[in-house]
C-alpha cells in the first residue's frame, strides 16, 4: 500500500489579489462644536487680601476641619464634603 503523496495543489493555496475599487474622497463634514469646558474656580475665591493678610470669605467646616468650606446658600452655610449645615444668625429679630 502506498501513502497518498501531496501535490502541489493541496499544500499552497493560490491567492488571488481581488483589485481594490478606488473609492469617492468622502466629503468633509462640517465640525461639530464641541462643548466649551467649564473654568474651574481656584482657591483663590475664597479668600480675600485686607491690609496684608488673608482673611476667609467662608468658613471652615465644623466636622472635616480645615480646608473644607461651606457653600453659602443665603440663609444657611451648607459642607458639601459632609452634608453639616449651620444656619445664620437672624439679623430682623435683633
Amino acid at each position: 500500500m502506498s501513502k497518498p503523496t501531496e501535490t502541489a495543489e493541496t499544500t499552497e493555496k493560490p491567492t488571488e489579489e481581488e483589485p481594490k475599487e478606488e473609492t469617492p474622497p468622502k466629503e468633509a463634514k462640517p465640525a461639530e462644536a464641541k462643548p466649551k469646558k467649564k473654568k474651574s474656580k481656584g482657591i483663590y475665591v475664597h479668600y480675600k487680601v485686607e491690609e496684608g493678610t488673608l482673611k476667609r470669605k467662608l468658613p471652615f467646616c465644623e466636622r472635616c476641619g480645615p480646608g473644607y468650606f461651606m457653600a453659602n446658600h443665603g440663609d444657611r452655610y451648607t459642607c458639601g464634603h459632609c452634608g453639616f449645615t449651620r444656619y445664620k444668625p437672624d439679623e430682623t429679630s435683633k
